[in-house]
């Protein structure tokens, strides 16, 4: 099982020199290589989608993969020294950047997904690099050692749980200073709970209103950081359109603006934790829908919708969950709001109506609670939690002796 760590770092003002260099050199590379690969697929390709009768194949090149152009690097060394001041491994991981990014655009990723074309990045953008193999004991107090940057300060806000291994290390820079992630890997993976308690299933349902209402009701006021925040932000971002391109007023107040932003998403991040600790304290089953967030952001409700940050939220639940040996199971939201959950009756109803009535049965209640409680009856159905049941149910003590019979179901 992997997991990662986020510190601050400290580094004294010739590291971060340092790190800043790397990272203008680590772009160039970046841009080099992913130019290398457009031009290979711009000569290679063919603009129409059938072979005409006559044509002029033109002399065709080596496809530059990740091999070709990791070979590249002992020469760029030889050509432009300064890149020798880089460590190898740093270097290297550029190569595999480029190879994933432009892969995910002609093959998908690992469901088929494509997605859009690579970018070149400008300076600003480029704010990562990553040791792909890091010793033992690189941590020393709350210092780190890293190769050709040597000891970096770390602010050890938590320690390392005992017999997780670092197996990668990440700076980035970010419109506050420089922090490291660490990437660290437990051998011991947790069990799913043996049987759950049926007392403890519950069905949540995300929404703009609430941020999550419960299948027994319970709701989680939406705190709206984004919009409580932008009037701030307005002022920046006007500050940063009225400073001269180029000059350090602007570079000043873009950086002003980056911490606003920040501030806002360090917000978001820490309700979100703590409103899924405070679920897995008390249920051992999770359910929620599978929702389609990226087609609710193009429409008008997308900034509520992002600001909200629903994705974030169900990965760090299902994460959580994962470490704690609990379940989140995802079912499907077709009409969760429009079914009755007491008779299962359809009962259409609008956005704009938050309550629920079902003329068939005479079910009175809130909207939100109707699709919590649905959501909740699907996920019984789940093979994981059918499975549980059947062994639970298959097993029982008898009363004599302590061998386990077996029961029809």
């Amino acid at each position: 099982m992997r997991t990662a760590y986020q510190y601050k770092l400290r580094p004294t003002k010739q590291q971060t020199i340092e790190i800043d260099r790397w990272l203008a050199l680590l772009c160039s590379q970046y841009n080099y290589l992913l130019a290398d690969r457009f031009n290979w697929y711009e000569q290679n390709r063919c603009s129409i989608n059938a072979c005409p009768l006559i044509c002029h194949l033109l002399e065709l090149r080596d496809n530059p993969d990740y091999y070709s152009q990791k070979k590249t690097l002992p020469q760029l060394k030889k050509t432009h020294p300064w890149y020798g001041e880089i460590y190898s491994q740093v270097l290297q991981d550029v190569v595999k950047r480029v190879k994933v990014t432009f892969d995910r655009f002609l093959k998908g990723d690992s469901n088929g997904k494509r997605s859009g074309k690579p970018r070149f990045k400008p300076r600003n953008r480029y704010r990562t690099f990553t040791y792909p193999q890091i010793k033992d004991g690189c941590l020393d107090g709350n210092l780190i050692n890293l190769p050709m940057l040597g000891k970096i300060k770390v602010v050890l806000h938590r320690p390392i749980p005992d017999g997780f291994k670092v197996k990668t290390a990440s700076i980035t820079k970010k419109a506050d200073g420089y922090y490291l992630t660490l990437s660290l890997e437990d051998k011991t993976v947790p069990e799913i709970k043996p049987d759950f308690n049926p007392n403890k299933i519950t069905g949540i349902d995300v929404g703009l209103k609430e941020f999550l209402t419960t299948s027994k009701g319970e709701t989680v006021a939406i705190p709206q950081y984004y919009r409580s925040s932008q009037k701030r932000l307005r002022v920046l971002q006007k500050r940063v359109s009225r400073r001269k391109k180029g000059s350090k007023s602007r570079l000043e107040a873009i950086k002003q603006l980056g911490k606003q932003h920040k501030k806002v998403a360090d917000k978001r991040k820490d309700f979100h934790f703590k409103t899924a600790n405070w679920l897995l304290s008390k249920y051992d089953v999770i359910a929620c829908e599978d929702l389609n967030v990226k087609g609710l952001a193009r429409t008008r409700l997308a900034k509520s919708v992002l600001d909200a940050g629903w994705s974030n939220f169900l990965s760090i639940l299902t994460n959580k969950a994962e470490n704690a040996g609990l379940l989140v199971v995802t079912v499907c939201a077709y009409n969760t709001s429009q079914d009755c959950s007491h008779c299962g009756e359809k009962v259409p109803k609008k956005l704009h109506i938050r309550w629920h009535d079902c003329p068939h049965c005479g079910c009175s209640l809130d909207r939100d609670h109707n699709a919590a409680i649905n959501i909740k009856n699907r996920a019984e159905g789940h093979p994981v939690l059918k499975a549980q049941r059947l062994l639970s149910n298959s097993r029982i003590g008898c009363e004599v002796c302590t061998i386990p019979v077996l029961r029809l179901v």
